[in-house]
Parts: structure tokens; C-alpha cells; sequence
């Protein structure tokens, strides 16, 4: 299906109110390789009969339900973005894209750099000092999405490092799929798992993830 220059906006705003999340049509990697289909046909069957939301409370995902979740990314599209779009196209000059550039690849990037080594140097390594923590080889194909190394013995686990907006409320935030791909393949190649921590001015954000990490050292180690 074929949606031209709309898909831009449409991606856009449905990736800003996650209405394709897991929580939402749930877990559809996991349940179409479960399913193994030869058609779309078998696929549509399939999933209709065994999708539910990856939620608190799991509801049958229906027909009925992903044509509200549409009309829902409408209602955003129009009652939203667009608005938001015009006033920002209305007031957008040279100099804002100029600033915008150079604030992303100085500023932003500097910031970033400093919050991951102050996760990784002032928090876990401190926590973990037997721990190894190495920056990411950029040549790997984890390298994306897998910010440290920490070596155990033979195997090790990796750490992601998100800024805490990534992740307002941390109950809601869900990896990609591409994400989750690539921290399995991460896992069969070091035999460990991937941890996202959220820094919080240069802090973890996520407090529970601590003990998750000393759980697996602990597993690594057996």
C-alpha cells in the first residue's frame, strides 16, 4: 500500500503518539514469527485470532479496534500537527536552520557525549568496579544501539544510554523492533543481554536497572 508524500506525516505523527506501539497491536514481530505464514492472507487470520495488547490488563486486538486507533492518528493529524506545522512553517527563517545545524552536530552532540561518560564513569563503573565498561565498536552492527560493552570474563552485556525525554514516563517507553533485533543478535553474539539506562542530568534515571545488571553479572559469571 502506497501512501506518497502523506507517509511523511503519517509516520510522524504516529510515532510522536505511538499507536503502533506493542501496547497498543501488540507484539507483531514476535507473533508473526511465531506464525511463520505463507500469505498475508494466513498472516491476517492468524493475527486477528491471537493479538492482544502487550499491556497491564491485555485486550484482544479486533478489525474494529486498529480503525479506532486510525481514526485516532486522524484526529492528531488534523486537530494537531497540522496546526502545529503551519505555525511553524509560518515563523521558520534561514537563521533557524542555520542554528539548528550547527546546535545539533556541536552542542547536542557535546552534551550527549558528556551524559553517557558521566552514566557510565560516575555511576555504573562505580557501582560495578570489576566491571569493564568500552565504548561501542562503530564498526559492529550493534554499534546503534549499543553504546557500551561490559566485559564479563568471556561474555559480556551491553548498556544503551537515552536521555530521560526519550522516556518522560518510563512505564511507556518500548524499544523498536529494530532495536529489539539488534539487542538479540548483541546477546547471541556476547551471550549477555542489552540494558537501556536513562540519564537524568548525567545520572541514572532508572534506579531499577541496577540491580537488573548486578543479576546478570551475576548469571554471566556462572
Amino acid at each position: 500500500m502506497e501512501f506518497g508524500k502523506k507517509e511523511k506525516v503519517l509516520n510522524y505523527a504516529n510515532q510522536t503518539y505511538q499507536l503502533s506501539r506493542p501496547n497498543k497491536v501488540g507484539a507483531v514481530m514476535a507473533l508473526i514469527r511465531e506464525c511463520q505464514p505463507k500469505t498475508i492472507q494466513e498472516w491476517e487470520h492468524w493475527y486477528f485470532e491471537n493479538a492482544y495488547t502487550d499491556s497491564k490488563t491485555p485486550t484482544k486486538v479486533t478489525p474494529e479496534s486498529l480503525q479506532e486507533l486510525g481514526e485516532r492518528l486522524y484526529e492528531k493529524i488534523t486537530e494537531v500537527v497540522i496546526p502545529e506545522w503551519q505555525a511553524a512553517f509560518s515563523q521558520l527563517t534561514l537563521q533557524d536552520c542555520i542554528d539548528y545545524i550547527y546546535n545539533l552536530t556541536i552542542n547536542r552532540t557535546f552534551d550527549g557525549f558528556l551524559r553517557e561518560k558521566s552514566v557510565i564513569n560516575d555511576g555504573l563503573a562505580k557501582v560495578f568496579p570489576d566491571i569493564t565498561f568500552q565504548e561501542s565498536d562503530s564498526d559492529l552492527d550493534h554499534a546503534g544501539d549499543v553504546d557500551y560493552v561490559a566485559k564479563v570474563d568471556d561474555r559480556a552485556f551491553g548498556i544503551q544510554i537515552k536521555p530521560v525525554t526519550a522516556k518522560a514516563n518510563f512505564g511507556n517507553y518500548s524499544p523498536t523492533e529494530r532495536m529489539k533485533n539488534s539487542f538479540r543478535e548483541f546477546e547471541v553474539q556476547y551471550g549477555g543481554k542489552v540494558f537501556i539506562v536513562f540519564s537524568l542530568d548525567g545520572e541514572i534515571g532508572n534506579k531499577e536497572v541496577i540491580e537488573q545488571i548486578r543479576q546478570e553479572i551475576e548469571r554471566l559469571k556462572k
